[in-house]
């Protein structure tokens, strides 16, 4: 390519993650729906014999919106941001055209193989690594070639300069694989055993606490580097790009980044607490967890602070909204869990609602929040059309909103009413409430939740038929917008 010349970025790997995002996030959501009612009302389990169970559907869902939807959104946002930031376009090489390529349908092959494996019952059991070995396999496969795709890229790059956003990038590639890696050795049961029991069937290659401690080192840090730096990553990017405002520190952001590399993987003995774990350990966990705060808040105002001066783009631009949103809510869960985390407040939160309403408001209001809007952005650059409809954006906002609110505040009050009453002792040191008795207290609340996550679902609809229209029928542009996204009414 000569100097000069106008660079021609390949979207098309980016579009194909931008369509899995949608449909794995409709998945994935609308089982947590399911979820939600089932809950507030147990009959609901009985619709599809054990194929409807909550124990069947909960591990679809939290692997549809974690692996499924967040994966997608991610990979989408790396081959459009990657191409851009690096000035760079896939279409230069055909060998890591042909390993995104590659990527996107191993990728693909897997998560569908998933959702069929555990709505059978094929499942390990371990908390956000429940696919069986021959997934987890292809899983190594693909995050690999994504690896090979990001590491070429930046190999072959004009951009001498790695811009904040691809350090985060990385360090999900670098942290995932080794954590994955390690808390999935597991022996297959069938070639161990000379060829007893289901192929699919294997043991974890650690026992008893030991295989606690790796679980949630592996639980807490696939929070960390799916739900936290690579949507950091893509915030950084498209908040200045949407916006027209530079980052407000970019000393600020790298401060962040080596703040969060260095606490998070420290901070997953809080999921332990008051477990047969060393007591150092829970220790260690609860505060590394406070210590957590800074850099995660250290980039939560460096991103509202990059709107310093320009709030009015606020009430004119439905994206501004999303984003700015999106921060607001990493502030709060980023605070909420380290108080989680301290042992006093864990001994009543452990086990209680309040947990799934901490999790939620950061990946509802934080990373699915950050997708759509980055997704949204990219729309009108990748299909050449302005966004469909700039009311139905302000609409789902709204309404996604009101959802995470009646979502998060049913389970927070839900949560500490479970917790004080499970330790509410008479005077003969006998236990006051049954287990039932804290089951009937909830009930409103947990209808409250399922209406919550039915609204949000509802927003989710409108979403992807606002990104369906836009690649259809958008007034189609001359020339690629430089800041905000042109909208339709």
């Amino acid at each position: 390519m000569q100097n000069g010349a106008q660079i021609e970025y390949d979207y098309s790997i980016a579009k194909a993650f931008t369509f899995a995002t949608i449909l794995f996030g409709i998945i994935g959501m609308t089982v947590g729906v399911i979820l939600a009612f089932q809950l507030a009302f147990p009959a609901l389990n009985n619709l599809a014999g054990e194929y409807g169970t909550f124990s069947r559907l909960r591990p679809l869902h939290t692997n549809g919106v974690a692996f499924g939807f967040t994966l997608s959104g991610i990979f989408a946002t790396w081959y459009y941001v990657g191409q851009r930031v690096l000035k760079v376009s896939l279409k230069e090489s055909p060998f890591l055209m042909g390993v995104a390529k590659l990527h996107f349908a191993l990728y693909f092959l897997t998560i569908l193989l998933a959702v069929v494996t555990l709505l059978t019952g094929f499942t390990t059991s371990k908390e956000y690594a429940e696919l069986e070995w021959p997934l987890d396999l292809l899983v190594v496969v693909w995050w690999v070639l994504w690896g090979v795709a990001m590491f070429g890229m930046i190999g072959i790059r004009r951009e001498r300069t790695l811009y904040v956003s691809v350090w985060y990038y990385m360090s999900s590639f670098l942290a995932v694989a080794m954590l994955y890696l390690f808390n999935n050795m597991e022996v297959p049961t069938y070639f161990a055993s000379g060829g007893y029991g289901s192929i699919m069937h294997s043991v974890s290659m650690y026992a008893g606490t030991n295989d606690a401690l790796v679980q949630w080192w592996y639980g807490h840090n696939a929070v960390a580097f799916v739900f936290t730096t690579p949507i950091i990553a893509i915030i950084y990017y498209f908040l200045p790009k949407e916006s027209g405002q530079n980052i407000f520190s970019y000393k600020l952001s790298m401060l962040a980044f080596w703040g969060l590399m260095f606490v998070y993987l420290w901070a997953g003995g809080h999921h332990l607490v008051y477990s047969t774990v060393p007591d150092w350990m829970q220790t260690m966990g609860s505060v590394m967890s406070v210590v957590l705060i800074l850099p995660s808040w250290g980039s939560a105002i460096n991103m509202l602070l990059t709107m310093k001066g320009e709030w009015g783009q606020l009430q004119s631009n439905p994206l501004i909204k999303f984003m700015v949103m999106a921060s607001t809510f990493y502030m709060l869960s980023t605070i909420e869990g380290p108080i989680q985390a301290i042992k006093s407040v864990n001994a009543i939160a452990h086990f209680t609602d309040w947990i799934p309403g901490h999790v939620h408001d950061g990946v509802l209001g934080w990373v699915v929040f950050m997708v759509m809007a980055a997704l949204m952005h990219m729309a009108p650059r990748m299909y050449g059309r302005e966004i469909y409809s700039k009311s139905l954006l302000e609409t789902q906002f709204w309404i996604q909103t009101v959802a995470i609110v009646l979502y998060f505040t049913s389970m927070w009050i839900a949560g500490i009413t479970q917790g004080m009453m499970w330790r509410a002792y008479d005077e003969y040191g006998s236990l006051v409430y049954s287990f039932i008795d804290t089951v009937e207290v909830l009930h409103p609340y947990y209808t409250i939740r399922a209406v919550g996550g039915l609204l949000y679902l509802v927003g989710f609809f409108m979403f992807a038929y606002n990104m369906y229209k836009t690649a259809t029928a958008g007034r189609v542009l001359t020339k690629e917008p430089a800041n905000a996204s042109p909208m339709g009414a």
